[in-house]
């Protein structure tokens, strides 16, 4: 592509007439033309709002966005009520600067290396020229094409000119699809998914509530917890154990409350990691205590490395038996001062923990949580799963969720539990060689999450951690959200990449503008009348604001509601 291209005369809208720090008033030629132009078989608005346009500089071309358009006020009898298109008015555009293209590379900077002066010309930005922002940042136009690419679709307003981007500037940051209920992001993922499946990648899917379970081919392992009410043929029915567990989750699952029931479930969650390292010294599953001699406990606990690992939190343990072992944390720390080898009888503290073995009771017996605690023990786990699919030639595991029901608040611990686990591959070097991506949708349900009392408050963190540090570990995350202002500004200051579909609220605008410096208030102006699949890709790598229409995915996800006027006619 040559200066001379985008430059073309066919394109000129105007001349500078204004200049100040970020703004340029230009004089539009083509403003009182009823309609744009066509240049081929393409249309350029030649001075309409939102459209992209170069200022040719003395020493570089400006890249800029007209966000507003105008006529003095003594001009405005000009247009009446039969006002049918007049060559000559005195329209004045104002034109957002965004960046900066060397006129020998035509790559692309962020900010503004030199400003216009009075006169120079001003010209629509082709649309194969805007197509090319993504690669031009980076390469430049002496840059080699790319091997590897991702097609998201095509310049907004114009089928003619596709937009792609390589992986590496995609994820490569970490990457959040945000917008409004209906905007889009179930095709986005469904798109971008399509897309890493056509190269070697390993993609891991959590599906919040099943509707990406159109996804097929022999290329995607399908997974479910639970069981859903709508299920893909192939999906397998998998289980979460407890092992797969840490403390804080079992503390956030049965939420002690008061300065006794938190000690107790601890303690107890403590002997129970003793029975599981020697299990031959307590035959019935718990460490009796109530009025029972200490030896047997204390030759446990000298037993290899076991008094150090009864305090890792990720030490596994039956909690089938927790409501028996926190009976027998009630109890006298000892017979008396001539019995100091023994635990005393039951004490008073019994009757403060019936609460909590009510709620360990309820919890465990909940439909939402019998993937991990009623799971028929011949079902494969989550964690053999996940090895299977990262050792095999599939590209994309689904994890589905959406039987997973809200009481207890077990989908985010079972999430959060995934997410860990993940972290955990990562830590150990799996990622290193080929890179993973998790897409988490609906990921406003299980970001910033803090469970419990203010005795003792967990902070589910698993996908936090991940967009923090997984990056130098291979393991990229990629969120979908209609409610970016739930997720913490720290998770999203991390997201290198936005895919923003239309945004109604406020508040979720503002989120946006702080996680991503690179939009400012005029392009942010523009995302709440952005189409329906019209995405604003902007980030770190892409300091440039882009529009693109998403493409069609060839297996889109089933997201409709129930058909009213089918269910609802009379026979």
């Amino acid at each position: 592509m040559l200066l001379d291209g985008i430059l073309s005369n066919t394109l000129k809208i105007g001349v500078v007439s204004s200049i100040n720090a970020q703004l340029v008033k230009t004089n539009l030629a083509h403003a009182g033309n009823v309609s744009g132009h066509y240049v081929g078989k393409n249309r350029y608005g030649k001075g309409e709002v939102g459209e992209l346009v170069l200022i040719e500089g003395q020493q570089s071309i400006l890249l800029g966005r007209i966000t507003e358009v105008s006529l003095p006020d003594r001009d405005r009898s000009e247009i009446a009520q039969d006002f049918s298109g007049v060559d000559q008015i005195d329209a004045i555009g104002f034109i957002r600067l965004l960046g900066s293209i060397n006129p020998h590379t035509l790559k692309i900077a962020a900010g503004v290396s030199s400003y216009p002066r009075l006169g120079d010309r001003v010209y629509s930005a082709p649309g194969t020229f805007v197509s090319q922002i993504p690669l031009l940042i980076s390469s430049g136009v002496d840059g080699k094409a790319p091997r590897v690419s991702l097609d998201l679709g095509h310049v907004s307003g114009d089928t003619g000119f596709p937009i792609s981007v390589t992986p590496e500037k995609l994820f490569g940051r970490h990457c959040a699809i945000l917008g409004s209920t209906g905007g889009g992001k179930s095709w986005t993922t469904s798109k971008l998914i399509q897309e890493c499946r056509k190269f070697s990648s390993k993609v891991v899917l959590i599906d919040a509530t099943g509707e990406y379970r159109s996804l097929n081919g022999a290329d995607i392992a399908h997974c479910h917890l639970g069981e859903p009410v709508h299920r893909n043929q192939e999906s397998i029915e998998i289980s979460i154990p407890p092992t797969s567990f840490t403390e804080a989750d079992f503390i956030a699952l049965f939420q002690p409350s008061g300065k006794t029931q938190g000690p107790k479930l601890r303690e107890a969650i403590k002997s129970l990691r003793l029975v599981s390292l020697a299990p031959d010294l307590f035959p019935n599953g718990i460490v009796p205590k109530v009025n029972q001699a200490k030896k047997t406990y204390r030759e446990a606990m000298r037993r290899d490395n076991n008094a150090s690992l009864v305090g890792k939190p990720s030490q596994p343990f039956d909690p089938k038996h927790l409501v028996r072992q926190v009976v027998q944390e009630c109890c006298f720390p000892d017979g008396g001062a001539d019995r100091l080898d023994r635990w005393g009888g039951a004490s008073n503290e019994l009757s403060y923990c019936s609460s909590l073995m009510t709620r360990i009771m309820s919890v465990m017996e909940s439909h939402s949580l019998s993937c991990v605690f009623s799971a028929d023990t011949n079902l494969p786990g989550i964690v053999k799963q996940l090895d299977y699919f990262l050792a095999g030639k599939k590209r994309l595991l689904r994890v589905c969720l959406s039987s997973i029901g809200y009481e207890f608040n077990a989908r985010e611990v079972i999430a959060n539990a995934i997410g860990r686990l993940l972290l955990q591959h990562a830590r150990n070097g799996s990622f290193q060689k080929k890179p993973l991506i998790v897409m988490l949708d609906e990921a406003h349900n299980f970001l910033g999450k803090t469970l419990g009392t203010e005795d003792d408050m967990q902070t589910l963190d698993a996908f936090e951690l991940i967009a923090k540090e997984g990056r130098k570990y291979g393991l990229n995350i990629c969120l979908a959200t209609q409610r970016p202002r739930d997720i913490t500004e720290g998770v999203l200051s991390q997201m290198g990449t936005l895919l923003v579909h239309r945004l109604t609220n406020d508040r979720d605008r503002e989120v946006v503008e702080r996680a991503c410096g690179e939009i400012d208030k005029s392009s942010a102006a523009f995302l709440p009348n952005l189409k329906q699949g019209e995405v604003a890709m902007v980030g770190v790598d892409f300091p440039i604001p882009v529009t693109i229409q998403i493409g069609r995915p060839s297996q889109p996800p089933i997201s409709d509601g129930p058909s009213y006027q089918d269910m609802w006619l009379s026979e």
